[in-house]
């Protein structure tokens, strides 16, 4: 998908350093958006971001860069099969309002759809109204909530719990 100067891909192991660079950056920059943290993911080995790269991971590159990020885990087990959840999720701040974040997510979408998931889901910080906003502009209800989901600082931050379906 070309759009705009971007282009969005599900990467392989041969392009872990651009995965490990936007991962990174977006745990760096947006500390409070993530429940892993920057320390945790900086002493991986490469081989360790290798594994990570068994679920499907799409990034959106502008000039041979990354700039965004959209992961998607699977759930395992053969009765939850169809239910996937949608992770590390960032764009880099000066393409944000662009559009690439729904771009990306289309791109996430049409990729599970065609892995048979039937249902995507996701959390979301409480205190990050801008993604709860568009999540809601792109089809994704409220479930539930998780109280102090999050540990942040000596805080604790609800996860907002969100799905929606991609069949009728």
């Amino acid at each position: 998908m070309d759009t705009g100067g971007v282009t969005i891909r599900l990467i392989g192991a041969d392009e872990v350093e651009a995965f490990r660079q936007i991962r990174l950056e977006a745990l760096r920059t947006e500390p409070a958006s993530f429940a892993s943290r920057y320390e945790d993911w900086e002493v991986l080995s490469l081989e360790e971001w290798r594994n990570r790269l068994n679920e499907p991971v799409f990034i959106a590159f502008q000039d041979g860069a990354p700039v965004g990020i959209m992961g998607l885990f699977r759930q395992r087990s053969s009765k939850m099969a169809h239910r996937a959840t949608i992770v590390m999720v960032y764009i880099i701040s000066r393409l944000r309002g662009t559009g690439l974040a729904g771009r990306l997510l289309e791109a996430v979408s049409d990729h599970a759809r065609a892995a048979g998931i039937l249902q995507l889901e996701l959390f979301v910080s409480a205190e990050n109204p801008a993604a709860i906003r568009f999540y809601q502009r792109q089809g994704f209800a409220e479930i539930g909530r998780i109280p102090g989901g999050v540990l942040e600082e000596g805080r604790e931050i609800d996860d907002v719990m969100m799905a929606r379906r991609l069949v009728g």
